[in-house]
């Protein structure tokens, strides 16, 4: 049982052996079982190396149960957003909607991934490593545009009134990403695909199967080149807001404790928004790197969880629509009992 390794004979291909048993053998078919790299890392996995078995099971299991939690909140979330207009009505609630909208995309492709993959159908497959690249891809844009926003508000304070403003910043945030996409499709649609050849998919483990960006360039340029420039402005913004909320509190009376944690609260807040635990992906390379990957799965696989911890559990106005939309259906209830 071999499968075919993309990155082998410097990006040319080959059979790779690595990871897989034979299960069972007929006069027609022969079954494979094979455990390799189908975690969140392999979304911007830089170096393209394979990993242990135990490993890749461990990390497997933390990126699906990361990602159905990110889904469960993110749907909370927009619930929230979209159901109480008085917490959704500034640009920063509508930016989060959309980037929640993205996120939610990203994890549940992710999760139907390998499912889809299964079919062994060549149409489906692209098209869900396209899905999956398009909201990767729309995740981040929205997330630089959450800089943007923030270095235009807090850095340098833009009051001028922009026409049509979040028309234009939806125009951009999924725009580019349809853009880019639609670019590699155009040029190759085949830098799409299984991690298996189509003839071989049927006798393997649904855990060998994943749809994503196959070829080597595509896969640095439009997804590892992307995600770099716009985490790059990410931190240079978070630098700088950092730097402006200092200074506000330059001349106001420290409180010590308090201040303390609510600036460690913020400095997290922009952590999870910028998508800044991303980074991460970027060092994980070298005999070492599997220790990056644990923290890079688990934090970015449960970013959804965090924007609901930080713009809803703990964001004061959002507990006191919920406080008041609850306490209105138990009065309703009790004018009826």
């Amino acid at each position: 049982c071999v499968f075919w390794d993309f990155y082998q004979n410097n990006g040319h291909g080959g059979w790779n052996g690595e990871g897989c048993e034979t299960h069972s053998v007929s006069p027609s078919q022969t079954s494979c079982r094979c455990d390799h790299l189908t975690h969140f890392g392999v979304l911007l996995d830089v170096s393209r190396e394979p990993i242990s078995d135990t490993d890749s099971r461990i990390l497997t299991l933390l990126s699906f149960l990361g990602c159905g939690i990110s889904s469960v909140f993110l749907g909370i979330t927009l619930i929230t957003y979209l159901g109480f207009k008085k917490v959704r009505q500034d640009y920063p609630s509508k930016i989060l909607i959309n980037l929640s909208v993205a996120l939610l995309g990203l994890s549940m492709t992710f999760l139907l991934n390998s499912w889809l993959s299964s079919f062994s159908n060549y149409g489906l497959c692209i098209s869900t490593a396209a899905v999956l690249h398009y909201f990767l891809l729309a995740s981040f844009t929205w997330m630089g545009l959450e800089a943007v926003h923030m270095y235009l508000a807090l850095v340098r304070i833009f009051n001028s009134y922009v026409s049509f403003y979040m028309l234009k910043l939806c125009a951009v945030g999924w725009g580019i990403p349809l853009l880019v996409v639609s670019l590699v499709l155009a040029i190759n649609k085949d830098a799409y695909g299984n991690s298996l050849p189509a003839e071989l998919a049927t006798g393997y483990s649904i855990s060998q199967q994943f749809c994503w960006v196959q070829h080597s360039i595509f896969f640095y340029v439009t997804v590892v080149a992307f995600v770099a420039l716009i985490l790059l402005c990410n931190i240079c913004v978070f630098i700088l807001v950092l730097i402006q909320i200092r200074k506000m509190k330059v001349n106001k009376p420290s409180e010590n404790s308090r201040v303390s944690l609510r600036d460690l609260r913020t400095v997290a807040s922009l952590t999870v928004l910028l998508g800044l635990t991303w980074i991460m992906g970027f060092f994980s390379f070298g005999p070492r790197r599997v220790i990056l990957i644990y923290p890079f799965t688990i934090c970015n696989s449960l970013q959804g969880l965090f924007i609901f911890v930080f713009h809803c559990l703990l964001k004061e106005n959002v507990r006191k629509q919920w406080k008041a939309h609850l306490g209105c259906r138990r009065l309703r209830h009790g004018d009826y009992s």
